[in-house]
C-alpha cells in the first residue's frame, strides 16, 4: 500500500494511512469535492465522475440521483450549480451514512435516503419522491452481466455493479415515475449495451442524446453517456466521442479537464 498522495484522474489525490482504517479520503473535481469512502469493495471513480459532468442542471432544479453510492456523482453536479435540491437514493445502509456525511463534509445540502430503486411507488412516496417531482435523475444502474461476469465475493460491490434482466428497466421506470414532465434523465451504461439502452427508454423519453466514452483512442468504445427527456421528440444526437486517452496512452487533455471540473461535457447543455 502506498501511503501518503498519488494522484490520478478520477482521484486527483487520495489520502492513504498505514494505520489500516477501512477508509480513504479521496480527492475529486480537482479537488473541489472530498468523499470518504470504504477502501476496499464498490468505489467512486471516472464513471461518477463522467456521469456528474454530462448532467445538466439549474439553480433550483430537484435532481435525484439513484444508486448513489457515496454521493459522488450527485455531490458533483451539486458543487458544480451551487442552489439544486438535492436527493441521493442509495440501498446499502452503511454507504448512504457516508453520503450524508459527505454533503455534510462538503457543505452541500442533501436529503439522502435509503431505498431499492426498484421498489414500488409506494416506497418512493413514503420517501418523499412523490411521481411527476423531480427535474433531474442522474443514475449508473449496476451493469454487468451475470451470465458473462462473476460476481465479486463482497455483497456490496456485487450489488453495485451486477444486473439482471429487468435492472435497467426498473431503474429507468422509476425515474419516469418520478421524473416531471420534460425532466431530463441522465445515465451510464457499458457500451455494448446499446440496444439495451434504447429499448428501455423508448417507453416514454425521447430526444436521446448520446456520447461514447473510449477508454484508448484505437479501441471501442467502454461507456456509453445517455441524456433523455421524459416525453421527448426531437430526433437522436451523437456527440463526437470523449478518449479518456490518446493513441499513444497518454491522458487525454480533454478528459483530464472534465474530470477535474474544469468543464463539463456537451450532454450537460441541452
Amino acid at each position: 500500500m502506498n501511503c501518503g498522495l498519488r494522484t490520478e484522474l478520477a482521484q486527483d489525490f487520495t489520502e492513504q494511512d498505514c494505520t489500516g482504517d477501512q477508509f480513504t479520503e479521496d480527492g475529486f473535481l480537482g479537488g473541489q469535492l472530498r468523499l470518504r469512502q470504504p477502501r476496499t469493495g464498490h468505489r467512486a471513480g471516472h464513471d461518477a465522475m463522467l456521469l456528474a459532468a454530462a448532467t445538466p442542471a439549474r439553480p433550483g432544479d430537484r435532481v435525484v440521483e439513484f444508486g448513489a453510492g457515496v454521493g459522488a456523482a450527485g455531490l458533483g453536479v451539486a458543487r458544480r450549480v451551487a442552489g439544486v435540491e438535492l436527493v441521493l437514493v442509495e440501498i446499502d445502509a452503511p454507504l448512504a451514512s457516508l453520503a450524508r456525511d459527505n454533503a455534510s463534509a462538503n457543505a452541500i445540502p442533501a436529503d439522502v435516503v435509503v431505498l431499492d430503486v426498484g421498489a414500488p411507488a409506494a416506497a418512493f412516496a413514503a420517501a418523499g419522491l412523490h411521481p411527476d417531482s423531480a427535474d433531474i435523475v442522474l443514475m449508473n444502474p449496476p451493469f454487468n452481466d451475470a451470465a458473462r461476469h462473476r460476481a465479486s465475493p463482497d455483497q456490496v460491490r456485487a450489488t453495485a455493479h451486477m444486473a439482471d434482466a429487468s435492472t435497467l428497466e426498473d431503474w429507468i421506470h422509476s425515474a419516469r415515475r418520478i421524473l416531471k414532465s420534460g425532466g431530463i434523465l441522465s445515465l451510464i451504461w457499458r457500451a455494448d449495451g446499446l440496444a439495451e439502452v434504447l429499448t428501455a427508454l423508448g417507453r416514454g423519453f425521447g430526444s436521446l442524446a448520446i456520447l461514447p466514452v473510449h477508454g484508448e483512442a484505437k479501441n471501442p468504445a467502454i461507456r456509453l453517456l445517455v441524456r433523455a427527456v421524459k416525453g421527448g421528440k426531437a430526433p437522436t444526437r451523437i456527440h463526437a466521442a470523449l478518449m479518456l486517452n490518446d493513441e499513444t496512452s497518454v491522458p487525454n487533455k480533454q478528459a483530464q479537464d472534465i474530470l477535474t471540473g474544469r468543464e463539463v461535457l456537451p450532454l450537460a447543455n441541452p
